[in-house]
């Protein structure tokens, strides 16, 4: 029963990293505001070593719409402009020598509907991995009670106890789509 406890624990912390991790994809997603955490993922060259904006200079957010990034080196500029232009973000940086501002467009109906559904899917490939960890558990759990290493009972039991984590998995993805779908679609 230990060794469950020991699966149970670990069946959790995969399904934690699914949500975790729809949550990090749902933070690029840009709702017409200014999030600094849109550059959570870019890097720029400092010194050799591929390094997150943050770390090489001031993120602000000066007004709604508006990132406004200060190099603490005047060389990482273009640099910075680069990773910019070339990431997926779909923003031109506007860079006077000194900072780079970001202006985030106000989005059009259909992109909003267009990134609603995005979410959606997102969110539903979450749902699939945590299904599959979920599928993964069980066949362990049948295996087991083939080999007659645990009961009929036991292998039921233990089944129940996977689905009730399963179903708070799936919830949290439902809150996170439901979350991040009334942000992209508020004007």
């Amino acid at each position: 029963m230990e060794d469950f406890m020991e699966n149970i624990k670990d069946i959790e912390g995969r399904m934690q990293k699914s949500v975790d991790n729809l949550k990090e994809e749902y933070v690029t997603i840009r709702a017409g505001r200014a999030n600094p955490h849109i550059l959570d993922r870019l890097r720029v060259d400092y010194y050799g070593t591929p390094t997150p904006i943050q770390q090489v200079a001031n993120v602000s957010v000066p007004e709604a719409r508006m990132i406004q990034i200060q190099p603490w080196e005047a060389s990482l500029i273009k640099d910075i402009e680069k990773a910019i232009l070339v990431s997926d973000l779909g923003l031109t940086p506007n860079n006077d020598g000194k900072t780079i501002r970001l202006v985030f467009p106000e989005l059009t109906e259909d992109r909003r509907k267009e990134l609603a559904k995005d979410i959606k899917k997102k969110g539903d490939n979450a749902k699939v991995a945590i299904r599959n960890i979920r599928r993964d558990a069980n066949d362990a759990i049948k295996k087991e009670n083939k080999a007659g290493d645990i009961s009929d009972d036991e292998a039921k039991n233990s089944e129940d106890e996977i689905q009730k984590i399963t179903d708070k998995y799936i919830a949290m993805i439902d809150s996170a789509i439901d979350d991040k779908t009334k942000e992209i679609l508020t004007v």
